[in-house]
């Protein structure tokens, strides 16, 4: 290319500059803002008054806010399982040669993660309504009338009924990334241990995985940080009821801040889950490179 017409050093800083300014703004900033805001008493108008760590150390001693951490990690490990585990057994389904009209089952199953998470929460409180549900309809409808229930006040059920939804949601997502990653294997590889003997779920463990281990890292990272931040869904269906039964911690913070008007005490929260995120994020991905690695050993 002649250099005449060679975009200049300044044109792409020019290009890049507003979206790497607007990145810093919209991430940035508030973060910084909501961790000055945390050293802060901050309750019902505009008077900021500086309180040192006090916030921190109620957040530590604060046991509703540890019950909600808790809430996360069980969704981080049914949504690990359920979404990726799922997507990984769909998507080797799909890549049968048995498997007809493969672009339209990719189509479908990507369709739920592009639904907002608010209107999956309707409708899948709809579907666990006592009166009007679907469940408890279908339940009448075998004779099991006498499993029929009030779903969402179940205490010990609702966790893992606001948890299904995030997998039904969210399974076509990382579908298309594994089927990304499945797709630049080279097709030898399988047909040549077709021909060795090797099953499906062989060709699945021994070759699948392996050479996809780093797709699905990320897609695993993608899936803690998203479920450790959930709340819509689950705003809409319970709004973290019944009781404190499936408070999580963004829910907590967000009562926090705009129900209780406790600014400064929600923005410590808002930090704890950042921090407590990272620390989720970073010790899965060292736990999982220490088994990937004694493996390989």
């Amino acid at each position: 290319m002649p250099n005449a017409i060679r975009p200049k050093n300044k044109v792409i800083f020019a290009y890049l500059a507003l979206p790497v300014v607007w990145f810093v703004f919209a991430v940035f900033v508030p973060l910084i803002t909501a961790f000055v805001y945390s050293f802060c008493e901050w309750k019902n108008g505009p008077t900021k008054t500086f309180n040192g760590i006090q916030n921190y150390i109620d957040l530590l001693n604060d046991s509703e806010f540890w019950l909600s951490f808790e809430h996360n990690i069980f969704l981080v490990a049914v949504c690990i399982v359920g979404q990726i585990g799922i997507a990984f057994i769909l998507v080797l389904m799909i890549n049968s040669r048995l498997v007809k009209l493969k672009g339209i089952h990719r189509t479908f199953g990507f369709f739920p993660s592009t639904v907002a998470a608010v209107s999956i929460g309707f409708i899948w409180k709809m579907i666990y309504d006592n009166k009007r549900g679907i469940l408890n309809w279908f339940l009448v409808q075998i004779g099991r009338e006498d499993l029929t229930q009030v779903w969402l006040n179940n205490e010990e059920l609702v966790m893992l009924l606001v948890a299904i939804p995030l997998v039904w949601q969210w399974i076509g997502y990382y579908m298309v990334i594994i089927l990304s990653a499945i797709s630049s294997i080279d097709q030898e590889i399988f047909e040549v241990a077709e021909i060795d003997g090797a099953n499906a779920f062989k060709r699945a463990i021994y070759i699948v995985l392996p050479l996809i281990k780093n797709t699905l890292l990320v897609c695993i990272t993608l899936c803690i940080a998203g479920n450790m931040k959930a709340f819509d869904n689950i705003y809409v269906m319970t709004k973290g009821g019944p009781g404190t039964s499936s408070m999580v911690m963004a829910m907590y913070g967000y009562k926090t801040s705009f129900e209780y008007s406790n600014m400064g005490y929600g923005s410590t929260i808002s930090v704890g889950i950042f921090v407590l995120s990272l620390l989720v994020i970073g010790g899965s991905q060292w736990l999982i490179g220490k088994m990937t690695k004694d493996k390989d050993v």
